[in-house]
């Protein structure tokens, strides 16, 4: 064969590498409303960025007539491109071929991929959208699954690991993603869980369809499994793709700095009367985070889970943050079982990567009741009081209201680690709020009172005059200074500056055992 019949064969087996399953195949993933896998990444990656790899791979099984069955790919699309000018590892399942099913051959091209992004210390992106193990491979497939699971594990802390549900995904399969930095999944078409409707049918006499019990919302809103709803794929992507942008490549590198126009020291004069006089009146904590970052931009993560504490992604004078907040308009701000395990897995996302900590906090403590008592509060509470003592990277806290209890302690506070914290003038800290304070430590008082419920008020205005302020614990060096609120920015900016060459390090050990 002479050079022209080999390379008019390489055009031959490349065309038909691009096909996948074929042109049927195709068109029913497009009436599903899903992209192929490579019409997926030639979305997420910059044009002309991706080089593939293993295209020509096919199966090695001979069982149930599979044999006979052989196609150029086996079921996944790997190689590698660029976000933005970076570089980054992917994997794109193909449903049209054997429905993405995971074979021996499907499972050594991704953790060849897996591999590549180590060592080179880049992302890596994996699009989901899979049947599962692949049965008539048996064992082979499983033991494929290990070896992911295996290389997430090694990964996790050291690249970021970024996975997009955008099909089904079932069984075994779900734990790779599980295991993951952040999750994305699409409304309509992606599921995720560990046995269908059917089985759970037959063995609970549960009735429930795909989308109530795996769905995209049902993730975001219920499990917390998934991090972000996209309305269709192309929309998935390219949040992938913004995410990205504050994102470091590996842990021995800074996230990426973005030049601004936005002033620095921009001073805005509303957020002195943003907090309410009213103690118990709610306010919307992201109009204080959105009003002082750069550009007012504000990348939210996990936004419909555990909404009385608020993570995301922000920038200060071009440098990457992570905010966590406190939500007064859920929950009037306090920590339960699910925004601890919320908060506690951001902070240590933000920490395996070079981000600082920014804190914005009006907590009046744990949540109290028997189902937080018996799910384990005191267990995953913890979690977020270790995440913040064991980071490292700079940690800013703003007090904009209460700060009441173990509550106060655990977000960012001095004696956690915290390095700057400051508060507003209506920052209110202490044990517990006045009302509860009073009832304990005046009860034979107001019992012997002529008129209980004003003896009572008295003692709550004495009590908040006295203690619920933030003055004590600026005079006790726990809080840096007090400060008008239109100044935030200009002192997270100035406070995050004065971080930037921050050393900090933690007990030689081979880890913590942190509550899990």
């Amino acid at each position: 064969m002479g050079i022209e019949e080999k390379l008019e064969e390489l055009r031959r087996l490349n065309e038909q590498a691009l096909l996948g399953g074929g042109i049927k195949r195709i068109e029913k993933q497009h009436q599903m409303g899903k992209l192929t896998a490579r019409e997926r990444l030639d979305l997420l990656l910059d044009k002309g960025s991706f080089v593939e790899l293993d295209r020509f791979a096919v199966h090695r099984c001979s069982h149930f007539g599979i044999d006979k069955q052989k196609i150029l790919g086996d079921g996944v699309v790997t190689g590698y491109g660029k976000i933005d000018g970076r570089l980054v590892y992917v994997f794109s399942h193909d449903f049209t071929t054997f429905g993405g099913s995971l074979s021996e051959m499907f499972g050594k091209k991704v953790c060849k991929i897996m591999d590549l992004a180590l060592r080179n210390g880049a992302p890596v992106i994996g699009l989901n959208d899979s049947g599962g193990a692949r049965i008539q491979e048996g064992v082979v497939s499983l033991v494929a699954y290990a070896d992911i699971f295996l290389r997430n594990v090694l990964s996790s802390g050291v690249i970021p690991q970024i996975s997009a549900i955008m099909g089904p995904c079932a069984g075994g399969a779900v734990y790779s993603p599980a295991m993951t930095d952040f999750t994305f999944m699409v409304k309509g078409t992606s599921y995720m869980f560990i046995t269908g409707p059917d089985v759970i049918k037959a063995t609970t006499h549960e009735e429930i369809t795909k989308e109530e019990l795996g769905g995209a919302m049902a993730h975001n809103t219920i499990s917390g499994v998934a991090h972000f709803a996209a309305e269709n794929d192309e929309e998935c992507l390219l949040m992938i793709r913004e995410l990205m942008s504050f994102l470091p490549s590996n842990n021995l590198e800074d996230p990426p700095y973005k030049e601004t126009s936005d002033d620095p020291y921009r001073e805005d004069e509303d957020l002195n009367h943003f907090v309410p006089e009213d103690p118990n009146r709610p306010y919307d904590m992201k109009e204080i985070i959105k009003t002082v970052v750069d550009d007012h931009y504000f990348f939210e993560v996990h936004p419909h889970y555990a909404q009385n504490i608020i993570v995301g992604f922000a920038r200060f004078n071009g440098q990457v943050v992570g905010i966590v907040a406190n939500q007064p308009m859920v929950l009037a701000g306090c920590l339960d079982i699910k925004a601890s395990i919320k908060g506690a897995r951001f902070v240590r996302f933000c920490d395996a990567f070079n981000i600082p900590i920014v804190t914005f906090e009006d907590v009046p403590g744990f949540l109290p009741g028997v189902a937080q008592e018996h799910g384990g509060i005191i267990l995953h509470g913890a979690k977020l009081l270790y995440a913040y003592c064991e980071a490292t990277v700079p940690k800013v806290t703003i007090v904009t209201r209460k700060a009441y209890g173990g509550a106060f302690d655990v977000l960012g506070s001095k004696n956690v680690r915290g390095d700057i914290n400051l508060a507003y003038p209506t920052a209110e800290i202490a044990v517990m709020g006045p009302e509860g304070a009073v009832n304990i430590i005046f009860r034979r008082q107001l019992m012997e009172a002529e008129d209980p419920d004003a003896e009572r008020a008295r003692l709550v205005a004495d009590y908040r005059e006295t203690f619920a302020n933030p003055y004590m614990a600026a005079q006790l060096g726990y809080i840096d200074e007090v400060i008008e609120p239109k100044i935030t920015r200009k002192r997270i900016v100035q406070a995050l500056e004065s971080l930037r060459n921050k050393r900090d390090t933690n007990p030689p050990k081979k880890h913590g055992n942190i509550p899990l």
